[in-house]
């Protein structure tokens, strides 16, 4: 079973680490959401997440994938943090996947892992940055080897079932998305 590490830093977006938590959990993938500090995570509208660990707790640990939810201040907070860019070096130099969603794509691209890549991200983030070696794309979500963007709270299922698909499968996005009703890709 794929080990998937979802930080949650002060100020994410909600609906994005939400909808990435819950289905890759009902695809049966290990889901460990740790926070950045010992406090309860508040997220952009309020809303207040409880992570299964802290950060430093799951620090050297195995994982298949890390996912980085985006919003404001959470992706700012994602960037300053010098353990998540430890993290994301450590998964690529790995050969393990690193995917990020709306604001949090600038993580990656500072850490270094958007050189060469096709990415996305909510409008006025990467484009805005200075990625000469970054093709910059508007489609809902990228993938370009074994890093995956996405645009925002609106791509945040589609972002999380291409998570599915790419750690379980075809048929277990299928066997996900189905119930959800929503028209199968």
């Amino acid at each position: 079973m794929a080990r998937v590490l979802v930080p949650l830093a002060q100020g994410c977006e909600e609906l994005e680490a939400v909808t990435i938590i819950d289905l890759l959990r009902r695809a049966g993938i290990e889901v460990i959401t740790a926070s950045l500090d010992n406090d309860d995570v508040v997220a952009s509208r309020g809303v207040r997440l409880v992570a299964d660990e802290l950060l430093d707790d799951v620090m050297g640990d195995d994982f298949d994938m890390i996912v980085l939810p985006g919003g404001l201040p959470g992706a700012d907070h994602l960037d300053n943090d010098e353990r998540i860019h430890y993290l994301l070096k450590r998964m690529n130099e790995k050969g393990h996947y690193t995917a990020a969603i709306c604001a949090a794509p600038k993580v990656l691209a500072n850490a270094g892992l958007l050189e060469g890549k096709k990415a996305t991200s909510y409008p006025g983030f990467i484009d805005k940055m200075s990625l000469p070696q970054t093709r910059v794309l508007e489609t809902p979500v990228v993938t370009d080897g074994k890093v995956i963007t996405s645009r925002g709270p609106g791509t945040a299922m589609d972002f999380a079932l291409q998570l599915i698909e790419t750690l379980a499968g075809k048929e277990k996005r299928i066997e996900v998305e189905q119930p959800l009703m929503r028209p199968v890709s």
